[in-house]
């Protein structure tokens, strides 16, 4: 930053620049804003930790114990609810077993890339910096923890806003808000306790329940690489900043032969879902249903239902709905 004048004022005094050689040192090789973005990318990927988080949703209000172990074999995770409905999530990899003990069902998928909080960010940073204006805010303290605060802005009304908060001395996101197009508060995490480095036992990462008992329900869902283009899907257009990131080919609710097209403009992360029609099912309803910071929109394209499910404002996700296409 040049300044206009050969000295600044602090507190009333003022005081020539060339007595202030350390801070000005100081305040050049601080890390920019995207340089905080890789940071806090840098952390979910290599770190360890454990600790307490809350999500808060207007009324809704749930807190979750997270354990991210990271070896030379890839990263392991045990995610567990401790109020409301219980679950409990394994990560091995890319694999994701979900177990629901109020229904005695395990469900087993693969989700290449995507985590939850607080690995939101991917690795198409160079994405967010084209879609977001990312500004530096102030030091603020999260659970004990002194941290950066950024601002992601969104350069049009097709993404939401959000605020992180990212520890000081390792980078780990440590809090996150997201705002809606009229920047009012859609939901947010937050650690209230958290251990970041050091030791981590497996027995830390073990599964309370079992999926080989005969009382449970195996669901599998594990995708398959696919080309949906080759098979006559196609979208026609998307909201500047998304692109395919994934395609696939899955079995849901017992159906198999559903396609999965994934967007992301490296935050946000968009997904469309092409249902064959079953008679064993009635007909969803089409049209928009909204939770929080999720929007879900249905519409049905001949024999089949597309669903869109996606981080993102209404008009994103029905943007896209609408852009489906078969052409066979």
């Amino acid at each position: 930053m040049t300044l206009p004048f050969a000295s600044c004022v602090w507190r009333g005094i003022r005081i020539p620049l060339f007595l202030l050689p350390v801070s000005a040192a100081i305040a050049q090789t601080e890390p920019t804003a995207l340089q905080w973005l890789q940071r806090i990318y840098s952390a979910t990927e290599k770190l360890s930790y454990s600790g307490t988080f809350v999500y808060q949703q207007g009324q809704q209000v749930e807190t979750s114990r997270i354990t991210h172990l990271v070896e030379a074999s890839g990263p392991r995770e045990r995610l567990e609810t401790l109020d409301g409905v219980p679950r409990e999530i394994i990560r091995t990899g890319d694999e994701v077993v979900c177990y629901l003990p109020a229904s005695l069902t395990v469900k087993i998928d693969k989700q290449p890339g995507r985590r939850p909080f607080p690995a939101i960010l991917s690795e198409q940073l160079k994405d967010v910096s084209e879609n977001y204006t990312i500004r530096k805010g102030e030091i603020e303290r999260v659970g004990g923890y002194s941290c950066q605060v950024l601002a992601l802005e969104p350069k049009d009304r097709m993404r939401y806003g959000h605020r992180l908060w990212a520890d000081l001395s390792t980078g780990m996101l440590l809090k996150a808000k997201t705002f809606d197009e009229k920047n009012e508060l859609l939901e947010q995490f937050a650690f209230t306790q958290i251990k970041i480095g050091g030791h981590i036992g497996r027995d830390q990462l073990k599964a309370r329940y079992s999926r080989e008992s005969r009382d449970w329900r195996v669901e599998d869902s594990r995708a398959k690489r696919a080309n949906l283009a080759e098979a006559g899907w196609t979208i026609r257009s998307s909201p500047a900043g998304f692109r395919t990131v994934a395609e696939l080919m899955r079995t849901m609710g017992g159906i198999g032969g559903v396609g999965h097209i994934v967007l992301s403009d490296g935050l946000a992360a968009i997904s469309v879902f092409i249902e064959p029609a079953t008679n064993k099912q009635p007909a969803p309803q089409p049209g928009l249903v909204r939770q929080g910071a999720i929007n879900v929109y249905m519409r049905p394209v001949g024999s089949y239902w597309v669903t869109v499910v996606g981080e993102a404002p209404a008009e994103s996700v029905k943007y896209i709905a609408n852009a489906v296409e078969y052409r066979k």
